[in-house]
């Protein structure tokens, strides 16, 4: 009788097992077939970086939080939102701006940028965005400079590589030791204030937003009737024109539906 039991037992067990491993087998087929019936992970959202001057308020600068923001920032953000795009601000030295792009480092540029026929030969500029001019930042103590041609005995500073620093150089000549060139605009003007240049020639917003912000520095401006008014666009790279055609399209829609209007205000008024 024992001997019969465990025969019968070991029947059972293995018995058990076929089916248990029959069932795992299954198993394994409806998982295998569901992993391959799955639908695919969507590829992460492309982030297009931008890059930004950190030294240039109203339009970029660092807030204490060393985050960029201004004019050209929500300008940006509003933008991306519009076209349906993700973007990453990256503070870039203006002086390296164009390298950074054509290197793939940066797949946009917005600070300020005035269109030239010069940039055009190596990058694509959007639309214009803003209109602007030149000015001549002086102590306030200052009256004998009237107009750019004023400048002519003096020593002036500038922002490398800037509009600016190429209009001083049709004056005072292009390798004149009387020009002094900076990494940014607020250093200029601190040169200024310290007695370092006689005057600063750069963009009229940015020099009046600083001499806002520091009523102590004492400096006053003075806007040549001469001075060319100078387009601000955002740069792309001329192999990209899908999203050159993306970032017009997003600023025409912007000013028609008053979003651009409205963030200008907050920046420059009425």
């Amino acid at each position: 009788m024992i001997k019969m039991f465990s025969r019968h037992a070991r029947s059972l067990a293995l018995t058990a097992g076929f089916v248990g491993m029959l069932g795992l087998a299954a198993c394994g087929k409806q998982e295998d077939k569901s992993a391959a019936g799955a639908a695919p992970q969507a590829a992460p959202a492309r982030v297009y970086v931008v890059g930004v001057e950190s030294a240039y308020a109203p339009f970029s600068s660092e807030n204490e939080q060393k985050e960029v923001v201004g004019f050209d920032i929500d300008i940006m953000k509003a933008l991306a939102k519009k076209i349906g795009i993700e973007v990453k601000f990256v503070p870039t030295p203006f002086e390296g701006f164009f390298n950074f792009l054509a290197q793939g480092d940066r797949d946009l540029l917005i600070s300020a940028i005035t269109i030239t026929d010069e940039r055009k030969k190596s990058v694509a500029f959007s639309d214009p965005y803003f209109v602007a001019t030149q000015t001549i930042a002086l102590p306030a103590a200052d009256t004998k400079v009237s107009k750019m041609t004023d400048l002519k005995p003096l020593t002036v500073g500038t922002q490398s590589a800037t509009s600016g620093d190429e209009l001083v150089q049709q004056v005072l000549g292009k390798n004149s030791a009387k020009i002094k060139r900076f990494d940014s605009t607020p250093l200029a003007l601190k040169e200024l204030e310290s007695g370092g240049v006689d005057a600063v020639v750069a963009d009229e917003p940015v020099v009046k937003n600083y001499i806002a912000n520091n009523p102590d520095s004492k400096l006053r401006t003075v806007t040549d009737p001469d001075f060319p008014k100078e387009d601000y666009g955002i740069a792309v790279r001329k192999d990209d024109p899908e999203l050159l055609a993306k970032i017009n399209k997003g600023l025409a829609e912007m000013k028609a539906d008053g979003s651009f209007a409205a963030i200008s205000a907050q920046y420059f008024g009425k």
